[in-house]
């Protein structure tokens, strides 16, 4: 899985932000039904799927889990170090493995712009 420049990142505006580096400990993972996704199709695969979720939460892999609340589709906070890990975990749930579900993927890591606060230098 390539690296995908993000969108919301307007580097040419805040250059200095752009340039700390910073390590990913963190996934938000933005779910999404497909066109596969009928309630229909859903319904009998949806207890799979919420075991599956409940072991991952369990086994440290899902931090924090939401329903979202305009329009329909989970979101996750994982605990994983790429995209690559994260993907890999969630292609193996249940409704992944079905084709009905597909994750936007957001790497996430601590907010080092916050070093240039304290002076600190960048130790990556």
């Amino acid at each position: 899985m390539s690296e995908v420049k993000n969108p919301r990142v307007h580097a040419e505006i805040l250059p200095a932000l752009a340039a700390v580096a910073t390590k990913t400990n963190k996934i938000l993972a933005i779910g999404s039904v497909t066109a596969k996704g009928t309630p229909d199709a859903i319904a009998p695969v949806l207890p799979f799927e919420v075991r599956a979720t409940v072991r991952n939460y369990l086994a440290g892999k899902i931090d924090q889990w939401f329903f979202q609340t305009e329009g329909y589709g989970i979101v996750f906070i994982m605990n994983a170090t790429s995209r690559a890990e994260a993907h890999e975990i969630l292609e193996k749930l249940p409704l992944g493995v079905a084709g009905m579900m597909e994750f936007e993927l957001i790497a996430l890591g601590p907010l080092a712009p916050l070093a240039m606060l304290i002076g600190a230098q960048d130790r990556s």
